[in-house]
């Protein structure tokens, strides 16, 4: 049936029909541990309870009305996302990338308010802001905009981790705003030096610039904090979330607070579905699990992961970094290695390959200290095997 799907992914041969906590579970009854969480969607698993019976409950009382109306549980979930961040108000759209394009024309929108000709964000080389025009164009990955040219006008991009390289900028009249991601993701897990996002909002203040931050992969406790800034005590005018929002129910978050707060206005962005009652309700109950049972033992967890990777794989000289931020977690290896994500399914592991090199793992939060021995050993040891094939080669 799949030649009725426009081929836009290079689908794996496995069909999955039922889920329980870090496990999927395929058409003939085999068993994989989830080590992507749907790439860092499902942080609280799979099938939690909680989220199953409010879905149930919401979708058997009221579905959509439209943003035409009030919808209480909009209300409910924009207030708690902003008591937790310390953001002023939000806007609900349907995916990552449409939080993100909120977030752009909210620069946009600032810039020409304050009569920038031709407003212009800084964004960052590695990034990923999604696939729609405008984050394709944000994006710094040429792969993935290859063939779409022209992209959308009104970025300039510079070397991640880099202050010096953004304040180098300060001069150029039509900057209205920063994005970058606090923990880049789809970039390979990089994480930038202690003290990074603060010198960002330092320039912005002195630049009368926006900071928005794309916390859509490591936002809802991904880092061990609900969302990575608050760790860094610092407070952006734009925060975009989506992903372990809605443990899997497709909702994104653009926060605003700061010099962002009260640029939307009636008639300036919308979304028919975004922020229904049920992606509300379910989102709802996905962030007070999160908040009051689960962020605060994830830091623990990324760093016991972190520790163990590092011992079981000390001898693979194939292997020259673990990074690690709560449970964002890259093994960097010095090769393209793509071929370990069908290696690793075969093993019983979903894992995913990024950048060419990394091994990205983005396991959910509930995940066990037994699950974690589970996931080091399987893992370590399709490496391995790698590894000893590479050589033999």
């Amino acid at each position: 049936m799949s030649q009725y799907l426009i081929p836009t992914y290079a689908r794996q041969p496995v069909a999955f029909v039922r889920g329980e906590g870090v496990w999927l579970f395929d058409e003939n009854g085999d068993k994989y541990m989830d080590a992507i969480s749907g790439i860092g969607v499902c942080n609280l698993g799979h099938c939690h309870p909680a989220v199953t019976r409010t879905l149930a409950e919401q979708a058997g009382q009221l579905m959509h009305t439209s943003n035409l109306y009030r919808i209480p549980a909009q209300e409910a979930l924009a207030q708690r996302l902003c008591d937790i961040s310390g953001m002023k108000s939000a806007f609900f759209s349907n995916s990552g990338a449409e939080a993100n394009e909120a977030a752009i024309k909210i620069a946009r929108l600032y810039g020409n308010r304050k009569g920038v000709a031709k407003p212009t964000v800084v964004v960052m080389e590695g990034s990923f802001h999604g696939r729609t025009m405008a984050t394709l164009s944000a994006t710094g990955n040429s792969k993935v905009q290859e063939g779409f040219t022209p992209l959308v006008e009104g970025f300039v991009r510079v070397p991640f981790n880099d202050v010096e390289a953004v304040a180098a900028l300060a001069g150029n009249a039509d900057i209205v705003a920063v994005l970058v991601e606090p923990v880049q993701g789809e970039g390979g897990i990089n994480i930038p030096a202690d003290g990074y996002l603060k010198a960002l909002r330092e320039l912005c203040d002195q630049q009368d610039w926006l900071l928005m931050l794309d916390e859509i992969q490591s936002g809802n406790g991904r880092t061990g904090h609900y969302f990575a800034c608050m760790g860094e005590g610092v407070q952006p005018d734009v925060l975009t979330t989506a992903k372990g929002l809605g443990n899997g129910f497709p909702i994104g978050a653009c926060l605003v607070a700061g010099k962002a707060d009260g640029v939307f206005g009636p008639g300036t962005h919308g979304s028919t579905y975004g922020g229904n009652p049920l992606g509300c309700a379910t989102a709802l109950t996905v962030v007070n699990t999160l908040a009051d049972e689960v962020v605060d033992d994830v830091q623990a967890k990324g760093e016991q992961l972190k520790t163990a990777f590092q011992s079981a794989l000390a001898d693979v000289a194939l292997i020259t970094e673990v990074r690690q931020k709560g449970l964002m977690i890259g093994i960097q290896l010095d090769r393209p290695c793509a071929e370990l994500v069908a290696s690793a399914r075969e093993a019983g592991l979903l894992i995913n390959v990024t950048a060419g090199s990394v091994v990205r793992l983005l396991p959910p939060l509930v995940i066990s200290d037994a699950e974690m021995q589970i996931l080091v050993d399987n893992l370590s040891a399709v490496i391995r095997s790698f590894a000893n094939a590479q050589e033999v080669a």
